[in-house]
């Protein structure tokens, strides 16, 4: 990383996820693909709500969508997965933002 672009787009990911609503759906994205309506179960929420976030998540390029069926289905983007450490029971998750990585911890599950 070294152009002014790449720094950019890093502190919009970062900004993007600086939001506990959107840490929770990228958490539930690394257990696999999973469209709107699943996503919002899972998490107890308002379909709106989640569309919403999801939304802003891909525009920053830490989601992306693939329309199957009628159906939009979410994924991590492969630039931003870095990868999923569950060797220790731990529930680690980590995250390439470019700039830097984040570790998503969950706690409870």
């Amino acid at each position: 990383m070294n152009t002014k672009n790449e720094f950019e787009l890093c502190a919009a990911r970062l900004r993007t996820l600086a939001d506990p609503d959107r840490l929770r759906i990228v958490d539930c994205l690394f257990r696999g693909p999973i469209n709107v309506s699943e996503l919002a179960e899972f998490l107890s929420e308002d379909i709106v709500k989640v569309s919403h976030h999801l939304g802003v998540l891909r525009n920053a390029e830490v989601v992306q969508a693939e329309k199957k069926g009628r159906f939009m289905i979410y994924s991590l983007h492969p630039e931003v997965l870095a990868s999923r450490k569950t060797n220790d029971g731990d529930g680690k998750r980590c995250i390439d933002l470019g700039c830097c990585k984040v570790d998503l911890v969950c706690l409870q599950r």
